[in-house]
């Protein structure tokens, strides 16, 4: 894949206030994307909308604190800011993590004539080179037209985070979001969920198509299947602490078994939103694509060592950006 152009990247979605016992962290997706990547010198548009509240407050506060342009917020005064209480239901497991997403907040309102002008205004008049967008942001009506037409109106590569979450998305949504999209990012459990939806069992045996402790070269057949349907570019499946694998519609395959550096994990929230930010930056700033997935890996690994999906520490994103301008 080819560097873009223009240099340019709109994420559209949610930005919300996850609340973890005793603490207010802002989140949501495409906010914790667009966040990172603002903090790797991309320049990048974020599209969401917040209530005329506390939390919409205290996002602005958050954007403004990282330098992420704020034209792409559009405000609410009848819907509230987004929320999502987190509670880690067992202590013992830091991956285990139960969301209760509160329905109809202002990012299911996003307006799409403003968020035409936003970007053309952002992108001078230009087209964007990269859109992000996910799925959550799809569960209304209205932020889902708005999302529909924008891709259909960009020529930008399309990049999808499936981040499925129960009873949040229909899989008409699902299915509409995979056509869209040129590259697709997603987890294990997500990559099994379009395997039952897409991908016929075994004719013989009646088994899945895809055994996920087996080599990963091996799921290759089924995964094609899935790209040929949805005429993607790239498929990235996040595996957690067992690493990532990457296919793409030209044949290259990589594969990470296990983290690079030794982290102690606080929580792993936002890991996968830290994969899609460094693969993108990687896209951004012209990266081979191998330096890409290890950076993204290797960044991803080091947020599960944060409370949160992002840091408030400038610091914590400048060693990274000095580390690989150094390797370049």
């Amino acid at each position: 894949m080819t560097k873009p152009a223009n240099g340019a990247i709109v994420v559209f979605g949610e930005a919300l206030v996850d609340e973890f016992p005793g603490q207010k962290v802002i989140g949501g997706a495409p906010f914790n994307v667009a966040r990172n990547l603002a903090s790797f010198a991309c320049q990048t548009l974020l599209i969401s909308r917040v209530g005329v509240d506390h939390e919409g407050e205290l996002i602005r506060a958050d954007m403004q604190r990282c330098g992420l342009e704020q034209g792409g917020i559009q405000s609410d005064a009848k819907h509230a800011s987004g929320r999502v209480i987190v509670t880690q239901e067992d202590p013992l497991d830091k991956s285990s993590h139960r969301f209760e997403i509160v329905p109809f907040q202002a990012y299911d309102y996003i307006q799409v004539d403003a968020a035409r002008e936003a970007i053309s205004s952002f992108c001078q008049h230009r087209q964007a080179d990269l859109l992000y967008f996910g799925s959550l942001a799809q569960r209304g009506a209205t932020s889902r037209e708005t999302l529909q037409t924008l891709l259909k109106e960009s020529a930008a590569i399309k990049y999808l985070d499936l981040n499925l979450r129960d009873g949040q998305v229909l899989d008409t949504t699902i299915d509409i979001s995979l056509r869209m999209a040129d590259i697709v990012k997603l987890n294990e459990e997500e990559l099994l969920y379009l395997l039952t939806l897409y991908v016929p069992a075994s004719a013989e045996t009646g088994a899945p198509a895809l055994d996920l402790n087996a080599d990963r070269l091996s799921w290759k057949p089924a995964i094609d299947i899935l790209m040929q349907q949805f005429d993607l570019r790239a498929l990235i499946i996040t595996l957690g602490a067992r690493g990532y694998a990457y296919f793409d519609a030209e044949g290259h395959f990589f594969s990470a078994s296990q983290h690079q550096a030794s982290t102690e994990i606080v929580d792993t929230v936002g890991g996968g939103d830290a994969f899609s930010s460094v693969f993108l930056a990687g896209l951004y700033h012209g990266w081979p694509l191998a330096a890409s997935l290890r950076r993204a890996h290797e960044f991803a690994t080091a947020v599960c060592g944060i409370r949160g999906a992002v840091s408030p520490d400038a610091e914590f994103y400048q060693k990274w950006v000095q580390r690989w301008a150094e390797e370049e």
